[in-house]
């Protein structure tokens, strides 16, 4: 028996709870993993309150974690016991426990030179931000670029690609000291919410022209600003809902601009083995640069994942956050 942070109806933080939960012995293909540092994100939070239904309860939370092999299943090639590795490929969530069970095929190694909490702190963020940069879009050169929450996680890492790529990048965050470490992470212009209309500011940033992609995981309150912030035939990326789903709108809407509308997620991008190994390579490579960096992750117990569900939800958090079993 090991201990989970599980819920057994969808609720608020308060919701969660932390208790014993049995493991067994990996199967087929199967690897058994002691987690090290398991990563939060608003992902689980949608899980947790319902918005994005778990198929049974009682359900264990989280999408991401670095740990230790501890067993090998029948089968398994590749792995061997005592290696470190990471995960934010498996399309069922269950991360937020001691030990779990894993498909082989879903993990990758971490290399030298990345401890486990920066590995569980960037699987799912770092290698969205691949995907968002490399493939939605592939950013290019002296593109305008926006992103939203600059001084999240995906943001502090998306920011600092981009510029890596040589894009010209705007960041929104929502105050001041959020706005200094955008600065420091990659944003060329960072611009604050509640200052104003910032699809004007974009459109004075640009000559008018307006962004080659709006990359948008706030939603509601900011999806038909950052289509209006589009240049002509540029790319709105909803990637994500913090504020709530967006709401529908026509496909003529994009007509004014001849613009482009996708709604992406980590999982189409990492569907097959090749393609989860050629991200995270990417992801790796370009922290070990140097030209990513990742800030400390904010750390919390596994049995304070309440906490730490309630600090996120609230804004209170820069960057990642992870759990320490």
């Amino acid at each position: 028996m090991v201990k989970a942070v599980r819920i057994h109806k969808p609720g608020g933080p308060e919701a969660m709870v932390y208790e014993d939960v049995e493991v067994g012995q990996p199967g087929e293909g199967q690897l058994l993993i002691r987690h090290t540092a398991i990563g939060v994100n608003f992902i689980d939070i949608y899980h947790r309150s319902g918005a994005y239904p778990m198929a049974e309860m009682p359900a264990t939370l989280g999408m991401e974690a670095a740990g230790v092999v501890e067993a090998l299943g029948p089968g398994v090639t590749g792995f061997r016991k005592g290696e470190r590795v990471a995960y934010a490929s498996i399309p069922k969530p269950g991360a937020y426990v001691e030990q779990r069970i894993v498909p082989a095929a879903n993990m990758v190694k971490l290399p030298e030179g990345i401890s486990d909490k920066v590995g569980a702190a960037i699987m799912l963020q770092g290698m969205t931000a691949r995907y968002l940069l490399k493939q939605t879009y592939k950013a290019k050169k002296g593109d305008w670029i926006l992103v939203h929450s600059a001084a999240g996680g995906v943001g502090l890492l998306l920011c600092q690609w981009a510029k890596h790529l040589g894009c010209h990048v705007i960041g929104l965050v929502s105050s001041e000291e959020k706005a200094r470490l955008a600065k420091r992470n990659g944003c060329e212009h960072v611009l604050i919410y509640s200052e104003g209309d910032f699809v004007a500011r974009v459109k004075e940033l640009t000559g008018g022209k307006g962004v080659a992609v709006a990359y948008d995981g706030v939603g509601k309150d900011t999806f038909l600003k950052s289509l209006d912030s589009l240049a002509m035939r540029g790319y709105l990326v909803s990637f994500g809902s913090a504020s709530g789903p967006p709401d529908a709108i026509a496909p003529a809407a994009l007509g004014a601009k001849s613009a482009f509308l996708t709604r992406p997620t980590l999982f189409q991008y990492t569907a097959t083995r090749p393609e989860l190994v050629a991200n995270a390579r990417d992801l790796f490579k370009v922290v070990l640069s140097g030209a990513v960096k990742v800030q400390k992750p904010a750390e919390y117990r596994l049995k304070d994942a309440t906490q730490a569900h309630a600090d996120l939800q609230s804004r209170k958090t820069t960057g990642s956050v992870v759990l320490i079993p």
